[in-house]
């Protein structure tokens, strides 16, 4: 570790894997609640469970971001955090900001909430992945323009390079795009218009920016490819997901009101996207391929290559599958759509987060060639764990899906009743939760690998390094001679 303000990321990362948690244990929750629908009724009801669930995911996200910026910047920058204070403050505003709400949502009825925070001052609440009372929201708001601001004055005073300009962009348009949270038309048409400026062009626009921007950071790091090359591909991938990102947003906007135009736009854009997150596999794995030395933290770099197939294949193929207008027609909120969200988050947020930690972490904690061989064969096993966990429960939604448009939307098959199509395809939530445990198990492998105590990594990258500063030494001397 290059600076000591570096170390203000070590709790944002270690508070974001304590709500990672929470929110794996409301989604196995939440899956019991699909095979027994009066589960933990009425103390925790199926909307609570959802609430919790897909608000532990952005606020853990979020805290992700928030370490890894805090950590690469200064390294990036070459020069101290503006001021880690800031940065220390902003987290325990955060902090209690995030549990205050989680437990207001698990407390109190979410109407009762409503008219406890005043939200008819400034009506926000109420809507998918942006339940939170109005004054977290402004709460939220003022932590993004402080870590924006902090990150912003480390970059001017420091080195530009690709990787800190990518990911200060991303975090303005993070900060910009949440904005529209607070816009709540009683339109409903314009209210899902503009909702989607948030959720989609966070997770399928300027997410991407900071997905890339870390990703990048940690192959140079692991693999010593030169910088500019790296830098190449980064300008390539980003750019193709920005303007596939943007416009393929009219995918959203096939069946809400918008002009029949978006059906062409959303369709063809949407047919752009994976093109970028495929460009993401070979770059991650030419990169490795052409490494200079061979990195301690072994694990690190398989966490790099995973996310990059992760996100092609949850984020590409799976957005892919379902988003040309004349399948979206019949798959529209099916759980087909429940398929992609989840291997979409998880292989391109998640499994980044959980790779700048898996690298930074032994940093931090003195291990700069990564944690033990013993912890990172655990560490090995939990990866391998929660990625085929993730893929069975993608594959296990993906039938149910096909299956609920066949029962449930085909006319000429027979058009059951939700309830009665949501009975038949008990069997593949049975399927769904015990891929849901594995992925609970390896997530506490993962945890667990922090704690592991071992034989040390043998340090193959200091000898391979040593080997090539010799071959340049023998060069240089043949050129003198």
């Amino acid at each position: 570790m290059k600076f000591e303000s570096q170390r203000v990321a070590m709790p944002y990362f270690i508070f974001a894997l304590v709500l990672f948690t929470g929110q794996i244990l409301f989604g196995l929750i939440m899956g019991l609640q699909y095979i027994i629908g009066d589960f933990m009724f009425p103390y925790l009801p199926f909307n609570v469970a959802r609430m919790v669930h897909t608000n532990l995911l952005i606020v853990w996200l979020l805290f992700g971001f928030m370490g890894a910026s805090y950590y690469l910047v200064p390294e990036e920058a070459g020069v101290e955090l503006h001021s880690p204070l800031l940065a220390k403050v902003m987290f325990w505003v955060f902090a209690f900001a995030g549990v205050a709400t989680i437990l207001g949502y698990l407390l109190v009825p979410y109407a009762e909430l409503a008219r406890l925070t005043h939200n008819e001052l400034l009506p926000t609440m109420g809507r998918e992945f942006l339940e939170q009372p109005t004054i977290t929201k402004i709460g939220i708001v003022v932590v993004a323009l402080a870590f924006v601001f902090n990150i912003g004055m480390t970059i001017l005073k420091g080195r530009k390079t690709v990787i800190n300009m990518v990911l200060i962009t991303g975090l303005i348009g993070l900060a910009v795009f949440f904005l529209f949270s607070f816009y709540n038309p009683d339109n409903l048409v314009l209210d899902k218009y503009f909702w989607w400026w948030v959720v989609h062009l966070w997770v399928e626009g300027v997410w991407e920016l900071i997905l890339g921007a870390i990703l990048a950071f940690v192959l140079i790091k692991v693999t010593g490819v030169d910088r500019e090359v790296i830098e190449k591909w980064l300008y390539v991938i980003i750019a193709m997901a920005l303007i596939s990102g943007l416009i393929g947003m009219g995918h959203h906007y096939f069946w809400i009101g918008p002009g029949e135009y978006w059906l062409w736009l959303g369709s063809i854009f949407s047919a752009i996207e994976p093109i970028p997150f495929f460009m993401m596999v070979m770059f991650a794995f030419r990169m490795v391929r052409q490494r200079r030395h061979q990195h301690g933290n072994e694990v690190a770099t398989l966490w790099a290559l995973g996310t990059a197939v992760m996100a092609f294949l949850g984020a590409g193929v799976w957005g892919f599958i379902h988003t040309l207008a004349p399948v979206n027609y019949y798959t529209h909120g099916s759980q087909i759509t429940a398929a992609h969200g989840h291997l979409a988050f998880f292989g391109a947020y998640a499994m980044v987060v959980m790779c700048i930690i898996s690298y930074t972490m032994p940093i931090m904690r003195g291990r700069p060639q990564g944690n033990t061989a013993t912890a990172q064969k655990l560490e090995r096993f939990a990866f391998w764990a929660m990625c085929s966990s993730m893929l069975g429960i993608t594959l296990a939604l993906t039938v149910a899906g096909a299956w609920q448009v066949a029962l449930q939307r085909l006319p000429e098959v027979g058009a059951l009743s939700f309830m009665n199509t949501q009975a038949k395809l008990v069997p593949i939530f049975w399927v769904r939760e015990a891929f849901g445990v594995l992925f609970f198990l390896g997530l506490v492998a993962y945890l667990s690998s922090f704690f592991v105590s071992g034989a040390r990594t043998v340090r193959t990258a200091t000898v391979t390094e040593e080997s090539t500063e010799q071959a340049a030494q023998k060069v240089c001397c043949g050129s003198c001679n």
